[in-house]
Order: C-alpha cells, then sequence, then structure tokens
C-alpha cells in the first residue's frame, strides 16, 4: 500500500517543495523516516501514532516507510507531521488520495490538534510556484500563508478537519487574505514625549531621511534610548515588497503573531550587550535569523555599545555594506537579508561623564582611550552620523508642550525619500545610504564652496575614503531635507558636524 502527499521545506528564507511517499509493506511492524531527516522529523512516528489512536483511526500493523524526497536535501522541524499522518491514512485506504494540486502542513500534538510552524509565508510562496492550489495548515499560520496569490489556504485546528474536509464530510472555509496596510501609521511612541536635544533630534531626521546609521554619544539620563525607541516613527511606512521581505524573516523565526499577515511596523530590535555573535548574525545548528536579519528594514539599536564583545561588533561589518549575511553550518547555509538603520548609543567614557557639565569624571584619559578603542575604526567608518546628546536643560523639561510630533517629522522624511527614489529610479538604490561610490560624483554635485570647504576638512583631518564618501552622502540627505539639488556650503558643513568622533580623534 502507498500513497504519495504533497508538503514543503525551506532553506533560509526559500521554500521548496517535499514529497511525502508512505508505504506500508509485510513484515515486522515498524516505522522510519528516510530522507535525510532531523531528530524532530524523526520524531513524527510517535507523535503520529498517538494522534491516529486518539482521533479512533486505524494504526498499520505492519513495516510502515516515510520517504521524503528530495532525499538529498536536510528537513528540520515537525511541520511533516500533517503529511505523514495523512499519507498513512491514504495508504490504508481510510481516505480518498490528495490531489496534486494539495499540500499539508503542521506539527501534530498527540491528541490531534494542529499547532503552528515556523516558515508558513516562503513555503507559501513557494506552493504558489510549483503549481499547488490548495494548501491546509495550522490555523495560527493562515493568515500570512494567504498573502500568496493564487493558493487557496484552508486553516485548521486538529488533524480531524483535514480528514473531514477531504472526505466531503465537513468543508473547511479558506482564509481570507488580509489587505496591505500601505499607509503604515504609527503606533509607538511619539517625537511629541521628547524635551530639548534639538541636535540629536535633526540628526535622528537626516538618519530617517537617507537611511544613514547614527551613533549618539552622551551621558546617562540625556534620552538617547527615548530618542533611539522613536526613530522607527518618523521612517517612511513599510513597501509592500518589504513588508512582504521583513515578514518571511520573521516567518522563518517563528516570530509572527498567530492570525497575522503581513506585518506593517518596521522592526525596532534591540539586543542587550551580552548578545553572542552567534545570536547577532544568525545561526544555530540549523541556519536561522539573527538579530541584523531580524532588523530587515527597520532599526537595530545597540544601548551601551563599548559593552558588546570585539567578536560580536565586528560580525557587523560585512553586513552594513552588503545588506546581506551568508550563515554557514555543517548542515548547509542560508543567506538572509540585513539592510537595517544601525543606530548606537555609549557614555563618553567609562563613568559617563566626560565634558558634562556639572558632573565631576573620574576617569583617566588612559581608561577615556582604552574605552573609545573598544570599537574598532572600521566601524565607526561606517557609521555615517556621530552626534552628542546633552544635558537637558530644566526649562526644556519642564515646559508644558514637547517637541514636534513624529507625524510632522515623518512627512518630511517621507518627501526627502520620495526626492532620492526619483533620482535614483532604475539604479537599484532605494536611499542616499546605499548609493555606491561610483555614482557619488554623478548624484552629489558640489558648490565651489562646498568642494572648498571638503578639500580642507579632507587634509585636516585625515579621513578615510570610507569615510570621505559617506560625508557626501549624507550631505546628499541634507540638501535633500532643503529642497536642494546642488550640495551647498551650509549642507556640507552640517554633514562635516556629524563626524564627531573623528574630529576628536
Amino acid at each position: 500500500m502507498y500513497a504519495a502527499v504533497n508538503s514543503l521545506g525551506v532553506s533560509g528564507l526559500n521554500g521548496y517543495p517535499v514529497a511525502v511517499e508512505t508505504d506500508i509493506s509485510g513484515g515486522l511492524p515498524a516505522f522510519a523516516v528516510v530522507g535525510l531527516p532531523d531528530s524532530a522529523v524523526r520524531e513524527c512516528g510517535e507523535r503520529v501514532r498517538s494522534a491516529i489512536k486518539n482521533l479512533r483511526y486505524p494504526w498499520p500493523s505492519s513495516h510502515v516507510t516515510v520517504n521524503l524526497a528530495p532525499a538529498d536535501v536536510r528537513k528540520t522541524g515537525p511541520l511533516y507531521d500533517l503529511p505523514v499522518f495523512i499519507g498513512l491514512l491514504a495508504a490504508q485506504g481510510q481516505l480518498p488520495a490528495p490531489a496534486p494540486h494539495q499540500a499539508f502542513l503542521g506539527e501534530l500534538g498527540l491528541d490531534g490538534a494542529l499547532r503552528p510552524i515556523a516558515g508558513a509565508l516562503p513555503m507559501a510562496l513557494a506552493a504558489a510556484k510549483a503549481g499547488v492550489r490548495e494548501l491546509f495548515l495550522p490555523a495560527e499560520n493562515a493568515a500570512e500563508a494567504a498573502v500568496a496569490e493564487g493558493l487557496t489556504v484552508y486553516p485548521a485546528r486538529t488533524a480531524r478537519q483535514v480528514v473531514e474536509h477531504l472526505s466531503g464530510a465537513a468543508p473547511l472555509s479558506p482564509a481570507t487574505a488580509q489587505g496591505y496596510d500601505a499607509d503604515g501609521v504609527w503606533t509607538g511612541p511619539d517625537f511629541a514625549d521628547v524635551r530639548g536635544q534639538e541636535e540629536a533630534r535633526r540628526a535622528l531626521e537626516v538618519a530617517a531621511a537617507g537611511g544613514h546609521n547614527l551613533l549618539m554619544v552622551g551621558p546617562p539620563g540625556t534620552g538617547k534610548s527615548m530618542l533611539a525607541k522613536r526613530l522607527p516613527g518618523i521612517l517612511p511606512p513599510l513597501s509592500y515588497a518589504e513588508s512582504l521581505e521583513t515578514t518571511a524573516v520573521y516567518s522563518v523565526a517563528g516570530l509572527v503573531p498567530g492570525g497575522t499577515g503581513l506585518l506593517r511596523q518596521r522592526p525596532f530590535r534591540s539586543p542587550h550587550h551580552s548578545v553572542s555573535a552567534t545570536a547577532m548574525a544568525g545561526g544555530g545548528s540549523q541556519p536561522r535569523p539573527g538579530e541584523v536579519s531580524l532588523a530587515h528594514n527597520g532599526v537595530l539599536f545597540l544601548d551601551e555599545l563599548p559593552e558588546f564583545s570585539r567578536e560580536t561588533l565586528e560580525v557587523l561589518r560585512q553586513p552594513l555594506e552588503d545588506g546581506q549575511i551568508t550563515v554557514s553550518r555543517v548542515h548547509g547555509s542560508a543567506t538572509y537579508p540585513c539592510r537595517f538603520m544601525l543606530v548606537a548609543a555609549m557614555n563618553p567614557c567609562p563613568c559617563g561623564y566626560h565634558g558634562c557639565p556639572g558632573q565631576e569624571c573620574r576617569c583617566t584619559p588612559s581608561a577615556i582611550a582604552r574605552y573609545r578603542q573598544r570599537i574598532s575604526g572600521p566601524l565607526l567608518d561606517r557609521i555615517d552620523l556621530h552626534v552628542e546628546a546633552r544635558p537637558v536643560e530644566y526649562e526644556a523639561l519642564a515646559a508644558e508642550t514637547g517637541g514636534e510630533p513624529s507625524e510632522a517629522i515623518r512627512r518630511r522624511v517621507a518627501e526627502a525619500r520620495a526626492l532620492q527614489q526619483d533620482r535614483y529610479k532604475g539604479a537599484g538604490v532605494r536611499c542616499n545610504a546605499q548609493l555606491p561610490s561610483g555614482l557619488l560624483r554623478r548624484f552629489c554635485p558640489l558648490a565651489p564652496a562646498a568642494e572648498t570647504m571638503l578639500r580642507a576638512a579632507f587634509d585636516r583631518m585625515g579621513y578615510s575614503a570610507r569615510a570621505y564618501d559617506r560625508i557626501l552622502r549624507v550631505a546628499r540627505t541634507v540638501a535633500d531635507l532643503n529642497g536642494r539639488e546642488v550640495i551647498d556650503a551650509a549642507a556640507l558643513m552640517e554633514a562635516l558636524q556629524y563626524r564627531q568622533l573623528d574630529r576628536e580623534g
């Protein structure tokens, strides 16, 4: 007795079809899974056996072999429980053989309940491309899977519901795709709550307008974390493509809330400084997205930057340049997108009060130098803006009204991003921060006074080639916010002011 059931797998962010073949033959009772399964897949026999018996279906008293094809690709996770369950019943003639255009995914509880799985969205997209027209999976994953066009998604809470649908006894109702939210209304904290910090607020606006990385330096209690948490609220709403990419990453990581379709808010990730390099980059025995990928199309905030290990910080260098990261392990490799804005905060010295009026710094010059040297020069070169967060004066804190609301700043940022999208149309560039070095001279024309100023600053400060390029990109963004196509001296001067650590060095 033989039955074949369609299922799917996921590698990185790419789904692929998997054929679950079930053969019941003579011999002593046994259950074997072949096709390069991991331990979670091999254990499916016990889960499926208990589910079949508890749902009052017959369990074959013969030798059962389950093959997961293609056999040269490693299969991971408990998502093959449901197709194995359906294959066993079909091989025994308990229900009609599933059609070639039907596919099944889901983890089984011992009572036959279906539990959510990771990677439903990438696998649903792959199913639609492979010609699958009907997909059966746990109800919690239905909303994200329904995003795939041309695919009818049937949500089920138990395996019995799937069996009754296939036998025609009780058809399931298909899931309805949730609409894409083009407005992306921000529901998080607002910039109107921030008192003072005009320079830091302006730097955050420039960073948001151009997609630049930002480092805030200041004593404790000046609001660095408060400012960073409000940055996603002034970024433009996620486009449909960005929302699809972001949701796919979170789906693979198993972090999409049940009943949620496409994610509507830009991610904000803030890992603790004890995070390991593996957790930052991604990995594990089976490659999984790390913090840099979970921040894709959003913000990665690193508070107390010098407290992160050197190994963890150096992991950021390649993702910041390439916008993607490849995680290689014994069982395979996976490439994940990681185009994020890096926002970091640090104290000026170990005690935190170097240069702070009204507070005495207890650190020696050598201690301050060692503290700053925890951040490598190549990493600092990849951070476009260095800005000082100063203590807020009493008058600003006691004011009845706060600062400008996020919505007003977001409109200016959206206008600047619209200029950039129009300027770089066809060049594969989304914002100024992604502008390749070869296109800088073409898209960053300098006024004569600005050219003279930049030459003098370069000779005096000894900027690296990477820092020189980033100054031009930031100046391009400032000019966009000012509504100017040519970078004038004022825009360049503001961009140079955002290289604080270079000046102090």
